[in-house]
């Protein structure tokens, strides 16, 4: 049996294979952040598909932090009863499942247009800032709100582990509030929170022993870390190769690499598009693999794969012990089955980025292909 088949282990978590269904927004709650029937199935689905551990799309840990409509939240007690049906979908079929928690930080400025409050980010950039992403009204938080927030992503992490989520994972990538905090360029502030490497990571730091101090050290904590900015002044790969040292020796018992910081198209983003040949594929694999000797904690790759005979060769030779699909099981969720079966096609997912845009007009993440085709979408 390929070694995609075989178990891994994260902290106390066992996982039946390598493969991880990446956090993948699906736009299937309801307005105020519940759960609904349509995303329970969508759950099952994916793990009767056979993906080792599924990662919830973006799961906000307080509402200021949204940046899509019908976005998951974690953000108070009511909250648990909801996800907890997620949990028990995923664990019916021996799966695992990884809450992703969430802050949208500037990136939620456009969301929060008339809505009575104002998003809020490490600093703010400036009228004569050209940063494609931050697209609405932000400000700089102050010290008792970044207080504030800790706390939230602690109670989240608690409220995870009550509703039976095995693991928890920190969205620190893509230009979303941890990655804001850690970019050079978007991180103006003078004080304790800013500057060097160390002050800017302070954030990831300081949420990640609330959430020991509200989970215990046995619980699996991930992180998905931006290790660059995809435009210039941004974060460079050579303190983002440090921070993820750093995190590691700090306690994450799994990283996630990534982009951080988006630049303008989608070819700046972690959505490129157009993956039609395996050399276009796994384009975070050389930052894994230079990563990865500073590391002493399990590595998941992310970035365009879609062919198992590639993913095989990424896990045998070291570079990452799992790999991380998202649109791929969009289009498929049983491909994880259909490969085990013996079916070892390449992805039919052609990139196209359409179920991402399904998103922004407040529509579930479907494969709109599958449209086309007159084929039913997953869920």
């Amino acid at each position: 049996m390929s070694i995609l088949f075989e178990p891994v282990r994260i902290n106390r978590l066992d996982i039946p294979n390598r493969f991880v269904r990446s956090a993948t927004n699906d736009g299937g709650a309801d307005p105020d952040g519940y759960v609904t029937d349509r995303q329970v199935a969508l759950y099952d689905e994916l793990a009767r598909g056979g993906t080792g551990l599924i990662v919830t799309g973006a799961i906000n840990v307080h509402p200021h932090g949204q940046i899509l409509a019908f976005q998951k939240r974690i953000d108070t007690d009511g909250h648990i009863k909801g996800l907890a049906r997620l949990t028990e979908a995923v664990h019916r079929h021996g799966k695992c499942i990884a809450v992703q928690l969430f802050h949208g930080g500037a990136e939620a400025g456009a969301y929060s247009a008339g809505k009575g409050w104002s998003a809020g980010a490490p600093s703010h950039l400036g009228e004569d800032s050209q940063f494609p992403f931050f697209k609405g009204e932000y400000r700089a938080l102050d010290e008792t709100e970044i207080a504030s927030l800790i706390t939230d992503f602690g109670q989240g992490a608690r409220r995870a582990r009550e509703a039976g989520f095995d693991a928890v994972q920190l969205h620190g990538a893509h230009g979303y509030l941890f990655s804001q905090f850690l970019s050079p360029y978007i991180n103006r502030r003078e004080d304790s929170w800013g500057g060097s490497l160390e002050n800017r990571l302070r954030f990831t730091v300081e949420v990640y022993r609330e959430i020991r101090r509200q989970v215990g050290e046995d619980y699996p904590v991930l992180i998905k870390l931006g290790v660059q900015d995809s435009f210039p002044d941004g974060l460079l790969f050579e303190e983002g190769r440090k921070a993820a040292r750093l995190t590691a020796e700090l306690g994450f018992d799994c990283l996630e690499i990534s982009s951080g910081a988006r630049g303008s198209g989608w070819k700046e983003t972690e959505f490129r598009t157009g993956i039609r040949k395996v050399e276009e594929e796994a384009y975070y694999r050389l930052w894994c693999r230079e990563i990865k000797p500073d590391v002493g904690v399990p590595l998941m790759l992310a970035g365009g794969l879609r062919s198992f005979e590639l993913m095989e060769e990424i896990v045998r030779q070291g570079d990452a012990e799992l790999v991380s699909l998202s649109r791929p099981l969009i289009r498929e969720p049983n491909l994880v089955q259909s490969w085990k079966e013996g079916d070892l096609r390449r992805s039919a997912c052609i990139s196209c980025n359409k179920c991402i845009e399904q998103l922004v007009l407040g529509k579930m993440a479907l494969c709109t292909q599958l449209e086309k085709s007159g084929k039913k979408p997953a869920s």
